[in-house]
């Protein structure tokens, strides 16, 4: 699971980068064929346009270049901001101008038909993307969720045993909390997966309502602007359709990126280790017996007001959310758990809690499940950190 995410997951800035490097790459032979055109014949200069054309709709992803009405309405677009009598001009340019106009053009071009669109006059075959977006969005983020509560679910009834197995030999014999632990890694593993995806679709919804907000104000700009002219400067519009189209392709770029993560999503589900087979349900219950099943969130309401005093250390730093500045956002060692109990417990995860003081040593930041944990761990970081290293290695291989 992990191999197949580090291999199909990359964040939302190399993701969107790579993907117009890609679009990019696939203009590149009719960008060459437009800018490196040596027309001079009637008919060699209507193929050109006719290129242009089909460069504004593939660029913009608006439409097939095979659909008529489409291909129309694009070419009344393009002729009322670039009448085929401006080639002459067009050819005289350096490729490098050819290039940033041909883009430019794509920009009013695609403003025009989004305004039509929303007049209803046009914008035939455009997907009402925020639409999509606003359902799509919430109904992954739903389904993740779900999927989240079912893995946490899981990871508290898994601690709690080995908590309790911990202190009962005879459990331990029966139970193999080797491979619990395996189960219980397998599923924190899935759930720290799950928590990536899902910060980066929550990232995409507030985009996403941004840009619609964006998107409203700048159509109704548009429609104030012409608003009973029969002529309009194109100062005054061309920065609007620039606008939108930009905002658009915004827009095109969250689909993907809502698209990719949800079949990343579906893919690592199935990797998650078939823990019913080892451990049935029947078995859990029996084992739960006894046991008390705490939440992540209950673990550190427990030791909340149980804090490290720093007068007890004299060369360690102690940090605190009143009196450390982006305290929310250091980088916590080991995902967040407890140092100290991985290491004494052979391998058992606890949450750490930043409330009760995170370690800084040798510039990386580490949190404690209790006050004690904490104590314990700052006596001697260097052993607990090389137990930690141990047992990484035994799991890996």
């Amino acid at each position: 699971m992990q191999v197949y995410f580090d291999m199909n997951y990359t964040n939302r800035v190399e993701f969107l980068e790579e993907h117009h490097r890609v679009l990019e790459s696939r203009l590149g032979s009719v960008t060459r064929e437009i800018t490196d055109n040596r027309a001079c014949a009637k008919e060699e200069l209507e193929s050109l346009y006719r290129k242009i054309i089909s460069y504004v709709l593939l660029r913009s992803g608006l439409g097939s270049p095979t659909d008529i009405k489409t291909v129309r309405e694009v070419t009344a677009a393009l002729q009322s901001i670039f009448p085929q009598a401006e080639l002459g001009t067009f050819l005289t340019l350096s490729k490098k101008d050819k290039e940033r106009q041909l883009k430019e053009l794509t920009m009013i071009v695609t403003g025009i038909r989004l305004f039509n669109r929303d007049c209803g006059k046009g914008g035939g075959g455009i997907d009402d993307l925020p639409a999509v977006l606003h359902v799509a969005i919430p109904a992954t983020m739903q389904h993740i969720d779900y999927q989240l509560e079912t893995a946490r679910s899981q990871v508290y009834r898994y601690t709690a045993i080995l908590e309790k197995a911990a202190n009962d030999p005879h459990m331990r014999a029966e139970l193999q909390p080797y491979m619990l632990k395996e189960a219980l890694y397998n599923i924190r593993q899935y759930e720290v997966f799950l928590q990536i995806i899902l910060s980066d679709i929550i990232t995409g919804a507030q985009e996403v309502e941004m840009m619609t907000k964006q998107l409203g104000a700048h159509l109704e700009q548009l429609k104030m602007t012409i608003k009973s002219k029969t002529a309009v400067p194109t100062s005054q519009v061309f920065p609007i359709f620039i606008a939108l189209s930009t905002l658009w392709t915004s827009l095109q770029d969250e689909t993907i990126v809502v698209g990719v993560l949800s079949n990343l999503f579906t893919h690592i589900q199935p990797f998650l280790g078939a823990h019913e087979l080892y451990f049935p349900e029947r078995a859990m219950q029996r084992h739960l017996n006894g046991a008390t099943v705490k939440t992540d969130v209950c673990r550190m309401k427990e030791h909340m007001e149980d804090r490290v005093n720093v007068a007890d250390f004299r060369k360690l730093e102690w940090l605190f959310p009143e009196t450390t500045a982006n305290f929310d956002k250091l980088l916590i060692q080991y995902r967040g758990f407890c140092a100290y109990t991985f290491a004494a417990t052979d391998g058992l995860l606890l949450p750490g809690n930043p409330a009760i003081g995170i370690l800084k040593y040798k510039e990386k930041y580490y949190t404690f499940n209790s006050k004690d944990a904490a104590y314990s761990f700052a006596e001697n970081p260097e052993h607990y950190i090389d137990i930690v290293r141990e047992k990484a290695k035994k799991i890996q291989s």
